[in-house]
């Protein structure tokens, strides 16, 4: 058995939807996580952003928008009266219950709930299309067995139990379809695994049940070695480490949620990421690949904001650090990158909504100073320390780019620089004619 997750691009047409059709019908057996169609979550999200205003008008607009679309989609999708008619009551309920949410004043919960229909309406649409087609498909509702406990981790156990159970109510089916990104919480309420949370759902899918690969399918073939948005002659790369490619989902990789590495690292289960519009291409797997003493990849990290804390103080300080790195736990946001000094400490957020809190808790410490609108360029390979060259390659690579922070040593797989942001594109191309 295989897991093979396909995004919102994937199918995000009616003719998409065929064509992802033909390639999992290609093996039986498999179960099939789908994301909603292209542009549906955008929506619901703006859905939810004017109900929070009390812009119902607002609200009514946009969905009344994606229910004309869902209407075009069914009429191009499906042939049979009765299977459109089947499609269009189903879809319907869904349209039913998110007006529903119009009679109130929205609450967190109902937004999670508005926020789970778009994988629940394309999992419908690709389950009738194949019923139509004649295909013994299964619907596995995410919702009865993807669960999350309080500290939002998966609740492995729980998932395996409920997902043996209902295979094994189904067992033989020609293909099994569910919904990623959504799930339920500790509470039993609808919730999601957050943005690319689809990813994360197929390699917790894999991981309990141990498949033979997960297979990620987008619209590129497979991971690039350098982002094709901004330099010329990308080529995808062939193979990666589980820590590879984590650090370069967590960098900036587009391809591939972070979170999607580590259930598929721990129980030692290959990731293929592959091109749902040129399927027969190669693409790229991921696994616990020896290592190859080869630089393979660059990706960036957009709207960083880096802080230093300069203070005499800290020079044979027991504790300075930890007060420093206290502040943000406190302010609930994680660091990126780190560099220190006898005199100062320079840290690196991505998320800077608790910015000036942060700052001004960090004055008690010393002198702080803030740099904004940064970029986290990382390169990733083998880059074990004893092998040389790698680190004064990429430094001279950028030796006309002022470089805010390095860091190296931390992982035998990254090292990463932070510069300014007018300085990426240039930094990007100079990396990748430097190295590749």
């Amino acid at each position: 058995m295989k897991v093979l997750k396909f995004g919102g691009t994937s199918v995000g047409s009616a003719t998409r939807i065929k064509h992802v059709a033909d390639l999992i019908c290609r093996e039986q057996g498999n179960i099939v996580v789908l994301s909603a169609m292209s542009g549906t979550t955008n929506s619901l999200v703006e859905i939810a952003e004017y109900l929070y205003k009390g812009n119902v008008p607002g609200a009514q607009e946009t969905l009344n928008a994606l229910e004309t679309k869902y209407a075009d989609v069914i009429e191009q999708l499906l042939s049979s009266t009765d299977m459109k008619a089947n499609a269009r009551a189903i879809i319907d309920r869904t349209f039913a219950l998110l007006r529903s949410f119009f009679r109130a004043p929205l609450t967190e919960a109902g937004e999670k709930e508005i926020l789970a229909q778009g994988e629940l309406i394309s999992t419908v649409l690709m389950q009738c299309y194949l019923c139509e087609k004649g295909i013994n498909s299964v619907l596995l509702p995410a919702l009865d067995y993807m669960k999350t406990m309080q500290n939002g981790e998966p609740d492995m156990q729980h998932i395996s139990t409920r997902l043996h159970r209902l295979l094994d109510l189904d067992a033989g089916a020609d293909i099994y379809i569910t919904q990623g990104y959504i799930c339920r919480n500790e509470r039993g309420g609808v919730d999601n695994l957050k943005r690319g949370g689809s990813d994360y759902t197929a390699s917790i899918i894999g991981a309990v049940l141990d498949v033979e690969e997960i297979q990620i399918w987008t619209d590129i073939d497979g991971m690039h070695n350098n982002d094709p948005r901004y330099v010329d002659n990308t080529k995808p790369v062939s193979s990666l480490h589980f820590e590879e490619a984590a650090e370069l989902a967590y960098f900036g990789a587009k391809i591939l949620h972070p979170s999607c590495v580590l259930p598929a690292k721990l129980h030692n289960i290959p990731v293929r990421l592959l091109n749902t519009l040129q399927p027969e291409a190669a693409g790229t797997l991921i696994y616990n690949a020896a290592p190859d003493g080869k630089l393979k990849a660059i990706a960036a990290k957009d709207n960083i904001t880096a802080i230093k804390i300069k203070s005499g103080r800290m020079l044979l300080a027991y504790g300075f650090l930890h007060k420093v790195f206290e502040t943000f736990e406190n302010h609930r946001t994680s660091i990126d990158m780190i560099a220190t000094s006898e005199v100062g400490v320079s840290i690196s957020i991505d998320d800077d909504s608790r910015l000036a809190a942060i700052v001004d808790d960090l004055k008690q410490f010393g002198t702080v100073s803030v740099d904004r609108d940064m970029v986290i360029i990382c390169v990733v390979g083998d880059l074990e320390w004893q092998n040389c060259r790698y680190q004064a390659q990429v430094l001279d690579a950028l030796a006309d780019i002022p470089v805010r922070m390095i860091s190296y040593g931390g992982s035998n797989y990254n090292i990463s620089v932070l510069v300014r942001k007018e300085d990426k594109i240039h930094a990007l191309k100079a990396l990748s004619k430097k190295l590749f």
